[in-house]
């Protein structure tokens, strides 16, 4: 990755590559093309045809996705399927077209099987049935890494594809329809303090498991797998350690200082059991997450407030 290169940040407004442009300026790149949605939509094969004919960038960042939780999948499955589908065929193909020298393809953890052996290793990939609450965003997903892995095969287009495990820090969706859970608990149980309850409801039995990775963790770990992975074969990034869900609301709680009860909606879905990934590979390579669970949970809450008060979080 040299300082000239063009590098485009497709998603650059989201959580992931509003991270990757803040990892990007602090290794001193300044040729960095991040179009907003309103300048840009992916869905559109034209508009990104053109877009890259114009623009030629070296490097691509394919962090742009239709993404939410299990009520955000379960209510809109043909957006999620129909729209990351369009959105990462248009932006691959374009990129190989128009002589893009490497290509990061975003995964999900979620597009292994919902009972693979844990941790997650990467050979698990279509070894059984998916995760049912969140199916069409990983058959989207493991549509991109094998149109990745095809066009490495065909034309030799170097593009790397990387699993990321649940995500969340500054600039998540905090909104309680469409967001994750770790951000979904910490709206709730500051919502919940601010109007002096006793009790917040959790979904589900707060038994499942989940690996919490902090962005910016995650955007260093792909500038490092930028400049030293080539491989076709995917690769799992997370921190190699979870906690159930109980656990983490218990966490928000204290980061919060929501002093009520913490009460689990078992009618609730629970998704899948266990989702931590086998990172052998990427630390084998020299590459390990650095910020804690409880230390990014207080610098997301912090943002929070803080663009709360001004209307930008949602």
């Amino acid at each position: 990755m040299n300082k000239d290169s063009r590098i485009l940040v497709a998603g650059a407004r989201g959580l992931v590559g509003a991270a990757i442009c803040r990892a990007l300026a602090a290794r001193g790149h300044e040729n960095v093309l991040a179009p907003p949605r309103s300048a840009l939509d992916l869905r559109d094969r034209a508009a990104v045809d053109r877009f890259f004919a114009d623009e030629r960038p070296d490097l691509v960042f394919m962090a742009a996705a239709k993404v939410g939780g299990i009520a955000a999948n379960d209510t809109y499955p043909a957006d999620f399927i129909r729209d990351n589908l369009a959105i990462q065929t248009n932006v691959i193909d374009a990129a190989h077209r128009n002589g893009t020298r490497k290509f990061c393809f975003l995964g999900s953890s979620c597009i292994y099987p919902r009972l693979a052996p844990q941790p997650l290793n990467e050979s698990s990939l279509l070894t059984g049935p998916l995760e049912p609450t969140n199916q069409w965003y990983a058959v989207a997903k493991i549509a991109g890494i094998k149109m990745c892995q095809a066009y490495a095969k065909q034309y030799g287009f170097n593009a790397i594809s990387v699993m990321p495990t649940n995500l969340y820090g500054p600039g998540d969706n905090f909104d309680l329809q469409t967001s994750h859970v770790l951000p979904a608990l910490l709206r709730k149980l500051h919502t919940a303090k601010q109007n002096g309850s006793t009790e917040a409801i959790v979904w589900g039995s707060g038994t499942p498991r989940r690996e919490f990775l902090y962005v910016d963790d995650l955007a260093d770990a792909l500038l490092f797998l930028m400049e030293r992975y080539d491989s076709p074969e995917i690769i799992n990034v997370g921190c190699g350690e979870d906690v159930t869900i109980a656990e983490l609301a218990r966490l928000i709680a204290e980061t919060v200082g929501f002093r009520g009860e913490l009460v689990f909606d078992r009618s609730k879905p629970d998704g899948t059991p266990r989702k931590l990934l086998d990172v052998s590979k990427s630390r084998a390579l020299g590459w390990q997450a650095k910020t804690p669970l409880a230390d990014g949970i207080r610098a997301t809450y912090d943002w929070y407030l803080a663009n709360a008060a001004q209307g930008l979080a949602s």
